[in-house]
């Protein structure tokens, strides 16, 4: 019988001291935030790669042209993107979109989606149209879809894979010494914990953080943040009920995203109005 390895304290605290200053020397504040965010995988490296997926699903699927829907893709894309740009030169930012290479295509797909990747590549299926029905309710949309761009919630999402690696390796390094049920009880519980307690409201809090910033967008492109809240109602309506309870998902519920988006609409106007963009009551 083979003894046992003993566990190194040293190591562990060497691996944590390692952990720690991952996170302090990683971050990097957002202006769309505020506040200071994940960065273990840089723009540099996280750009090119998305720049070569959008062209490689673009070759994979059917790109309208030159329709009235595509064209109007693009008017609202350019409309939300000059937004974009005049708030970030406002707020001394002008630096902050040098590295995004914007484009906007309307693909054939009965789905009900459209995205942004990082980088400002942008898709709307025409599977949504229905529901934007005009260009409010496209920009309520893409400036939703933007925002997550431009709060580097990709980067965030990458970053935090990264994290959770390395806890998956941590509790192997903790737990080496246990019972091999020990073990895989340790990662249950930290794959349960990661899920539900960490990524699950992380993904919601992206969500909602991407509807205020998209909220001031579209009204700054002269949309009324009004069409946001009845935008949502049509989608709530398309989904009828069926959806999974919000703890359990990566979006809030209906009813909690409309009702944030109502308390922010006053916010929205007067983000406008330092532009010169009012609404008529």
């Amino acid at each position: 019988m083979r003894p046992k390895k003993p566990t190194n304290p040293n190591f562990k605290c060497f691996l944590a001291i390692i952990f720690i200053g991952l996170l302090l020397f990683s971050c990097a504040k957002n202006p769309f935030t505020g506040g200071r965010t994940l960065a273990l995988v840089p723009n540099c490296e996280l750009f090119p790669t998305a720049f070569a997926q959008y062209g490689t699903f673009l070759k994979e699927n059917k790109v309208i042209k030159g329709s009235k829907e595509a064209l109007m893709v693009t008017h609202v894309g350019e409309k939300i993107r000059h937004a974009a740009e005049r708030w970030l030169q406002a707020k001394g930012f002008t630096d902050y979109l040098k590295d995004y290479n914007w484009e906007y295509n309307l693909v054939e797909n009965k789905e009900i989606n459209a995205w942004c990747m990082p980088g400002g590549k942008i898709v709307v299926y025409t599977g949504i149209l229905p529901i934007t029905l005009d260009e409010a309710g496209l920009a309520t949309v893409l400036s939703h879809e933007v925002s997550h761009a431009l709060a580097n919630h990709g980067q965030q999402r990458m970053s935090a894979g990264v994290l959770q690696q390395a806890g998956v390796a941590g509790v192997a390094i903790l737990t080496g010494d246990k019972s091999a049920q020990t073990q895989q009880l340790a990662m249950a519980a930290y794959a349960g914990f990661t899920q539900y307690g960490l990524i699950l409201p992380f993904s919601r809090s992206h969500e909602s953080e991407a509807d205020r910033i998209g909220l001031n967008l579209m009204a700054i492109a002269g949309y009324n943040p009004e069409k946001a809240v009845v935008f949502w109602q049509r989608m709530a309506k398309q989904s009828d009920g069926n959806k999974p309870p919000e703890i359990l998902s990566t979006h809030p519920s209906d009813e909690t995203r409309i009702g944030q988006l109502q308390e922010l609409i006053p916010v929205a106007k007067a983000e406008a109005a330092k532009f010169g963009v009012t609404f008529s009551k």
